[in-house]
């Protein structure tokens, strides 16, 4: 969750008098979009205030820009998203990504480290029409991005907060701790220490209100991964007390599995298992 560049939208003489929203769609599954149709009574609040000019997932009245204000869900994986997202960059005051797929890569980020023209093979018949790119890459990998919104799907008051920040003119208010201090403001005991379950709580960003420790299963940083997070020397523990990279690997590479921090420490674990085999076939 950060801040990148000003963000304010404090009105200028010649601007409209409600700030204009649009929300745009790259790979992704829709779900944070649905976070914000999901806010329902809020949202119409929000709508009196803004004009949700360009939002095909709502309404058929689409506008065209400028935008103040562009919500961003989704990844760039096509030739043409490259494109468009640039289209959206000159159009907007304000961009704002929302969700894992457009700060982190996403789920689909998993092609980063498979081969693509495999991949295209063995799904389609005829993959010499498919264009796609080799990765899956967040938004702020093409163009410059004012806010970060994380999450998979994104905590829908904090996408709220955002909005009404925005449209006030202010920066938002999102908090910054990890998981692991939800934990304890919930009183719900650690699943690492209580337990043995490797969790992601020390180093993921706070956002789903630690829901997965509170039902006995370690968090899989569907937040990504918070400000200044040790994920190599939480990796390292968890290996001292015997937990191997067939656990640690897919916990890593998960919904943020391309954000730098999660992807630096699983490629050492990746490399470090490579040279172990190739070490033990020479054996």
């Amino acid at each position: 969750m950060s801040g990148k560049g000003d963000t304010s939208m404090a009105s200028n003489a010649g601007r409209p008098k409600k700030p204009r929203v649009a929300v745009f769609k790259f790979a992704s599954c829709d779900g944070c979009q649905l976070s914000l149709l999901d806010c329902e009574d809020e949202l119409l609040s929000v709508a009196s205030a803004i004009e949700i000019a360009y939002f095909p997932e709502a309404s058929s009245d689409m506008r065209e820009g400028p935008y103040d204000v562009s919500l961003v869900e989704g990844s760039i994986t096509t030739p043409h998203d490259v494109e468009r997202i640039q289209f959206v960059r000159q159009q907007s005051a304000v961009v704002v990504t929302i969700g894992a797929c457009a700060t982190a890569g996403g789920i689909q980020s998993l092609r980063n480290w498979g081969n693509h023209e495999e991949f295209l093979k063995c799904v389609y018949a005829s993959p010499e029409y498919i264009s796609s790119l080799a990765t899956s890459t967040p938004i702020s990998a093409h163009i410059p991005v004012d806010f970060e919104l994380r999450g998979c799907p994104i905590n829908r008051h904090q996408l709220l907060e955002v909005i009404i920040a925005l449209a006030a003119g202010r920066k938002p208010r999102i908090p910054n701790h990890s998981v692991c201090l939800d934990c304890k403001i919930r009183g719900t005991v650690c699943v690492e220490v209580a337990q043995g379950i490797p969790c992601l709580g020390p180093v993921t960003h706070s956002g789903c209100g630690a829901i997965c420790p509170d039902f006995n299963r370690g968090c899989y940083g569907c937040f990504g991964p918070v400000m200044q997070a040790n994920c190599d020397g939480l990796v390292d523990h968890y290996q001292s007390v015997g937990h191997t990279s067939e656990v640690l690997l897919p916990l890593l590479r998960n919904f943020n599995a391309a954000a730098p921090q999660f992807a630096a420490v699983s490629d050492r674990l990746s490399s470090a298992d490579a040279r172990e085999s190739e070490g033990s076939q020479h054996v």
